[in-house]
């Protein structure tokens, strides 16, 4: 059958998860491109972006949404309401799984609090699940780091809920097991005609990239919870009197010493963000990129809904259930 011929397909997958299960990682490795920012620490996505990727005239749509755990702040729940709504409308719905930390609960013994805190998380997703009749494939990530035999034990407990369709076991980091995932999301798409351009990788704008890739740079920079108490807004996008690009962006943080901290002493931590976070710019804009960043005091922007629609959040509702 020629190509003409065979029906093109579209659909959206969306990815749940307890922070740091790798949602980012793996969304990114379905893509093929970097759409959402990556670090070591939990809560790193704070918006649900949608990756896209093309196989085999099939369009699918990874809904990359942030991580799911019990909210504290205003942001925390407007972060959560995010993820939840990112099922709405998805032809397939995944659950990735951190599987060697919730091995480590439920091996009490050698569970950490991180540990714990995932699996409770993931729990909660499981049993919100349950209660609302909603399906999902169960993804198990970071195999590469477990012996197979717990894996299948693992699998056997979760899939005791009757939640799952399906289960599927893979290291998005190592890009092993995913092939056989994309196989089945592909057979799983609708026919229907493309949602988006074909070249088109992602549905986030430059500008709100670019504020991503910084603050991707201060997570990897900064320590403790310092990094929660921040975000970066791109206030200027604009040319020099080469033509080349210049950016401009603002780092908010809540409290003075905070500022203090991000600008390091003589300015090198700042420098040092700035200088990654440029280099990552250029690269994936393709051309040469002058970076200007400073840094300001907004007191309390975490719980001040009127700041989030900057970093394409939208103000949660007065009450949020655990996990959502």
């Amino acid at each position: 059958m020629t190509e003409q011929l065979v029906p093109t397909r579209a659909g959206i997958v969306t990815v749940l998860g307890a922070p740091n299960a790798g949602k980012s990682t793996f969304v990114n490795q379905m893509v093929g491109a970097k759409v959402s920012i990556v670090t070591h620490k939990v809560q790193t996505t704070r918006t649900r972006i949608r990756g896209i990727a093309m196989a085999e005239r099939t369009q699918m749509v990874f809904v990359d949404t942030p991580g799911i755990f019990v909210p504290r702040r205003t942001l925390d729940r407007a972060m959560v309401a995010a993820a939840w709504e990112g099922t709405d409308g998805a032809d397939v719905t995944l659950l990735l799984v951190d599987a060697p930390a919730y091995l480590a609960m439920v091996n009490e013994d050698t569970a950490d609090p991180a540990s714990r805190r995932s699996a409770e998380d993931t729990d909660g997703i499981v049993a919100r699940l349950k209660e609302a009749g909603q399906k999902a494939v169960l993804v198990l990530n970071k195999i590469d780091r477990m012996p197979r035999p717990p894996l299948l034990l693992l699998a056997e407990t979760l899939n005791q809920e009757g939640v799952f369709t399906d289960t599927f076991m893979i290291s998005a980091k190592k890009d092993l097991g995913t092939e056989g995932l994309r196989q089945f999301l592909i057979e799983r798409m609708p026919e229907g005609p493309y949602l988006y351009p074909e070249d088109q990788l992602s549905d986030i704008t430059d500008r709100l990239m670019a504020a991503e890739i910084t603050r991707e740079k201060l997570f990897l920079r900064l320590h403790q919870e310092l990094p929660y108490s921040l975000t970066v807004e791109t206030e200027e996008w604009g040319r020099t009197g080469k033509g080349e690009l210049r950016i401009g962006q603002t780092i908010y943080v809540e409290r003075d010493g905070q500022k203090a901290l991000v600008l390091g002493q003589k300015g090198k931590t700042i420098a040092a963000v700035g200088k990654a976070a440029r280099e990552d710019l250029a690269e994936m804009l393709g051309e040469t990129v002058h970076l200007f960043l400073f840094v300001k005091v907004r007191e309390n922007w975490t719980d001040d809904p009127a700041r989030f629609r900057e970093i394409g959040l939208e103000k949660p509702g007065r009450q949020t259930p655990r996990n959502g």
